[in-house]
């Protein structure tokens, strides 16, 4: 192992990802980066499954509690405060162990992906939202189409966030984001990396913890919760609270459907997300995947995970 690795633990949600995490930093007097893009929300404990302080066994995790729910916290902003967390970690002789079922955040830190082509609050993001909305999503489109035609055939029509981040790019930086995706794409990785993911070769098992662990969630107060948030001021419209488990307990406390309605939502849709989450994953030819019914104990799972 070099002295620029990671290790790096993921898979689906409810996959047990957070447990091996702190086992595994406890065999190697490691530290955790937590990559959950859900977590780092300050308040947004239950619905996010946040580690709790007895599950952290006294492993330091980093990059949990950091943003304000009101904040839109991007993948730019993640990657240099994560990097940040991982080179402090790695200058004290320590190998980071990396933590999460956000496969853009993970990817994005190990890639040493150049965010430049993010610029920010310039003022142009909101004055290109105003031309969309006035243009319509085609139009828009076509206007992207004269400047990056490749970007502009990936996007749908009604994508303004991505559409109007595309023409963003090209207009503050006059490279087109086309262009910036291939160069970023020919750096160097940050950081080298042993891949983990936890998985199940019956679907239906992880489902079932999936449902299980939504139950355990309300009886653990995940509406007192979002009542809590709301009732602090938290728009029902920002970024944090349109997460699985909070737009739809929200919408309950709204009166649009009862409590029961939203409960099946959100299990419904957290197994879709695992879904996605495992589509994701399989891109990573390089990824060691540990089914759990191969490894039926932590400790199976934490052995496969040293001697690989």
């Amino acid at each position: 192992m070099n002295n620029r690795t990671v290790i790096v633990i993921t898979g689906p949600t409810a996959s047990g990802k957070t447990s091996l995490g702190v086992s595994l930093a406890l065999a190697l007097c490691t530290e955790v980066v937590s990559a959950d893009s859900m977590q780092l929300y300050r308040g947004m404990d239950i619905g996010s499954a946040k580690p709790t302080r007895e599950e952290m066994r006294g492993v330091p995790h980093h990059m949990i509690d950091v943003a304000d729910p009101a904040e839109d916290y991007s993948v730019s902003r993640w990657v240099e405060n994560a990097a940040a967390c991982c080179d402090a970690l790695l200058a004290g002789g320590k190998t980071p162990v990396i933590v999460g079922g956000t496969g853009l955040y993970i990817e994005s830190l190990l890639s040493g992906r150049d965010f430049s082509a993010a610029p920010g609050d310039s003022g142009v993001r909101e004055a290109l939202g105003a031309e969309y909305d006035a243009l319509g999503g085609a139009a828009f489109r076509e206007k992207l189409r004269l400047v990056d035609p490749e970007r502009a055939e990936k996007l749908a029509p009604g994508d303004k966030k991505r559409l109007v981040r595309a023409m963003e790019v090209y207009t503050l930086t006059g490279e087109t984001i086309t262009a910036h995706d291939a160069r970023t794409k020919a750096l160097p990785p940050r950081y080298a990396s042993r891949r983990f993911a936890l998985t199940w070769n019956e679907r239906e098992t992880l489902y079932a913890r999936i449902r299980q662990r939504v139950d355990e969630m309300v009886a653990a107060g995940l509406f007192e919760e979002v009542e809590r948030l709301l009732g602090a001021g938290l728009s029902d419209s920002c970024t944090a609270m349109q997460a699985i488990g909070y737009k739809e307990i929200a919408a309950a406390l709204r009166g649009e459907c009862s409590p029961e309605d939203a409960i099946e939502t959100v299990k419904r849709e957290s197994c879709r997300y695992a879904k996605r989450q495992l589509t994701w994953l399989r891109r990573d030819r390089d990824l060691v995947w540990l089914p759990r019914e191969e490894y039926p104990t932590e400790d199976d799972l934490l052995a496969a995970v040293l001697k690989n």
